[in-house]
């Protein structure tokens, strides 16, 4: 099969589909609030496959990193306004800016904790970017909230590669641990080189990496590391370290790794040395697993097809196709969308297959 690429510049999407993604796609957000809550539908965004399943039903039907922008801003357009009490913050680059001052005024229109909000989306953002190192950086971030309940999508690109992979986090009521917080993540390829510092499995490395900075011996420890690696090949060791971040931490005292994390300036490379630190010197490993579970194109990069779980798969498609009936929709567009939502299925089956 075939990998399955965007044919339009930056992901963008010509005016009139965008007109009629919106058209279509407020019935099915109404249908799906009405009639299984605002949680459900923030726990249906935050699936990957659901996600793209959401965007091929309303036309935009390229299974590429474009699906993200362009459907994060469509139900944007749909979603803030007084018919909902759901709202979504950010997008794009400079929108992803906006994201602290977009939360804290939607949250007064709905009642939402802004000020926990900005707190959940300024970790979310530093956590992909700095915390799980997969080699990609983030340029979309969107925070989808209601008075209750909140979730995040972003996506990363591979400068290098020129590939995209985007983050769904799961849907909480409080700012959570940063322990197994991904949904699922939908890319182009598995990364063999990952420092995931978000999984259980590098809980005792974390701990270490905080105990590391508080107690000064980060510098010598690191001096002490380079020593060690200095004739092992194969193994990337930051070289070039911004001491003053990390004696600004040091003053600081973090408790946690979610306090050290968001410290001004304390990024990807200083996160990676505290990582080869704590499994070097103090023989603590942290998870070095790429925790990307879905592909967005049918069979994989170069071929290699993702592991596919049929109940998954049946299960959105089977629940978007009885939402599709259901929507105040006209006959015609219903039964195009239908099609399409058949021949996506019908990818699906080929990969399996």
């Amino acid at each position: 099969m075939k990998e399955i690429y965007l044919p339009l510049h930056h992901g963008k999407a010509p005016h009139w589909l965008l007109s009629r993604m919106k058209k279509l796609a407020k019935p099915i957000v109404k249908l799906i609030v009405l009639e299984y809550g605002e949680r459900e539908f923030l726990e249906r965004l935050s699936n990957p496959i659901f996600f793209q399943s959401l965007s091929n039903v309303l036309g935009f039907d390229w299974n590429s990193s474009g699906v993200t922008t362009v459907l994060t801003g469509v139900l944007k357009a749909v979603i803030n306004n007084e018919e909902f009490d759901i709202r979504i913050a950010g997008g794009k680059g400079g929108n992803a800016l906006k994201t602290p001052e977009e939360i804290m005024n939607y949250s007064e229109q709905i009642g939402a904790d802004g000020e926990k909000l900005v707190e959940f989306s300024r970790l979310a953002a530093k956590a992909d970017n700095a915390a799980l190192i997969d080699g990609y950086s983030l340029y979309h971030h969107a925070v989808i909230f209601t008075p209750r309940y909140f979730t995040v999508i972003q996506q990363g690109m591979n400068e290098t590669e020129r590939m995209a992979r985007r983050y769904h986090w799961n849907v909480y009521s409080s700012v959570p641990e940063l322990e197994n917080v991904h949904e699922g993540i939908i890319t182009e390829r598995r990364e063999n080189e990952v420092v995931n510092m978000l999984s259980d499995i590098s809980r005792d490395a974390k701990r270490l990496c905080v105990d590391i900075v508080r107690d000064g011996s980060f510098r010598r420890d690191y001096e002490r590391m380079i020593s060690v690696l200095r004739w092992r090949k194969g193994l990337r060791v930051p070289k070039k370290l911004d001491w003053k971040v990390v004696e600004r931490a040091y003053n600081l005292q973090p408790e946690r790794f979610e306090e050290l994390l968001l410290i001004r300036g304390f990024g990807r490379e200083t996160i990676r040395a505290l990582a080869l630190v704590a499994e070097i010197i103090y023989n603590t490993e942290y998870d070095k697993t790429d925790p990307a579970k879905y592909c967005f194109a049918v069979g994989g990069k170069d071929g290699v097809p993702f592991p596919v779980r049929r109940d998954i798969y049946d299960e959105i498609i089977e629940f978007m196709r009885e939402t599709v009936k259901q929507a105040e929709i006209g006959d015609f567009e219903k039964k195009k969308m239908l099609e399409r939502l058949s021949r996506y299925g019908c990818d699906c089956q080929e990969r399996r297959d």
